[in-house]
């Protein structure tokens, strides 16, 4: 692990496997160790650089509100400091967005591109404004984000489904306010960023062999928003997967043809 000062943001990433190179970006609130679980199994067949987005996890706080285009910028600048030219990228969640916005601005650096649960903002649809759930009782808050993770996840399903139930426990703690003012001003950024992402109409853009890959119950960013991405960006494959927001996980089937992918 290491930390990367791009023009006074200071970044913690780490470099991790073998293989093509494939840049690794985070979802909304996430950190490297949280992500670990979809990292690491990516280190197997890649040389994967991933890191805590500004005022995230290690990296330092961010000094004050942002744009999508600012955190392209700053994956682009990360790809530079190690020395990257061209790179397989992968976007998870708020990461697909940013990943999205690296994609139509560099476009002679990507390789292929794989966009996982995310929206394009615009005409192409907006995931849903997670940054309402703060007007919700703590009660109402977390049912209410159990189903955006994925729509069937009521207290009668959860209660029949031990696996689903231990994914969804470790996500509460991006609910509660118990957190440092520097994480919670780090989140706040990231949720205007959202917000304000829209890069619908530049998707035609992208010039390498895309992948968009949704669950099939995701209420965060949901399958009618892949769809449209998968339109926008020249010869995308759209794939489906038997899950929610969290379908990597769900699906057995959905990591490995990512990565299969990835890989061609």
């Amino acid at each position: 692990m290491a930390t990367a000062d791009l023009d006074g943001v200071a970044l913690h990433y780490e470099v991790r496997g073998t293989g093509p190179r494939l840049l690794f970006l985070n979802g909304s609130g996430g950190t490297l160790a949280e992500a670990a679980p979809l990292i690491t199994p990516l280190t197997s067949r890649f040389e994967v650089a991933a890191f805590d987005q500004r005022g995230m996890g290690r990296s330092a706080p961010a000094a004050g509100p942002y744009g999508m285009a600012d955190l392209g910028a700053e994956a682009a600048a990360l790809a530079d400091h190690l020395g990257w030219p061209a790179f397989r990228l992968l976007g998870f969640s708020f990461g697909g967005m940013v990943a999205q916005e690296l994609a139509v601005t560099r476009p002679g650096r990507v390789e292929r591109l794989a966009l996982l649960c995310t929206s394009s903002g615009g005409r192409g649809g907006s995931s849903f404004p997670l940054h309402t759930l703060g007007q919700l009782s703590p009660g109402e808050r977390e049912t209410r984000y159990a189903r955006l993770l994925d729509t069937r996840f009521t207290a009668e399903w959860l209660a029949g489904h031990p696996g689903d139930r231990a994914l969804v426990a470790p996500m509460r703690g991006r609910l509660t306010s118990d957190k440092p003012d520097r994480i919670r001003r780090g989140e706040d950024f990231q949720l205007r960023a959202r917000a304000d992402h829209d890069v619908y109409d530049r998707l035609a853009a992208v010039t390498c062999p895309t992948l968009v890959a949704a669950g099939r119950y995701d209420g965060i960013a949901p399958v009618a928003n892949s769809e449209a991405i998968a339109r926008a960006v020249p010869d995308a494959e759209l794939r489906l997967f038997d899950g929610g927001h969290l379908f990597p996980f769900q699906d057995p089937t959905a990591l490995p043809a990512i990565v299969d992918f990835l890989s061609r």
